[in-house]
């Protein structure tokens, strides 16, 4: 018997989307380099070596993204647990709206997401580390 999705990967980045704060790439330009803020980089590492990197940001791949968020796991990074403003980002907005949901759910705040992910960042001119090709 085919499955019958009941509510579909839209569905979730609607009702995501009401929840969180979503940023414009040039908002969340002007919040890079801030004290009280860090971003954080969902993409695939294949993604960062191709597309590049935003600076300072905090590579946690998103199958880890909860795990590495709660105190309780024995996956826990110190990183989740300070008194900033988190932003997350991936590719083109869709894992980060969902992660930032999730994480404001966990309990993390505050959390916002970049509209557009990296692909909207580079287009509106922010920053951007390109890897160097491996040898």
């Amino acid at each position: 018997m085919p499955q019958t999705i009941t509510r579909g990967f839209k569905t979730l980045l609607e009702e995501a989307s009401a929840k969180i704060k979503s940023l414009s790439p040039a908002d969340a330009i002007a919040l890079h380099g801030r004290e009280d803020t860090v971003f954080v980089d969902l993409r695939d590492p294949r993604e960062l070596e191709r597309e590049g990197r935003l600076p300072g940001a905090f590579h946690c791949p998103r199958g880890m993204l909860e795990f590495w968020i709660d105190p309780e796991s024995p996956y826990h990074k110190p990183f989740f647990a300070q008194d900033k403003t988190y932003v997350f980002f991936c590719a083109g907005g869709w894992r980060s709206a969902l992660s930032a949901a999730t994480a404001q759910d966990m309990g993390l705040k505050p959390v916002a997401h970049v509209e557009g992910g990296f692909k909207a960042w580079k287009e509106a001119g922010g920053p951007v580390e390109v890897t160097p090709p491996k040898p």
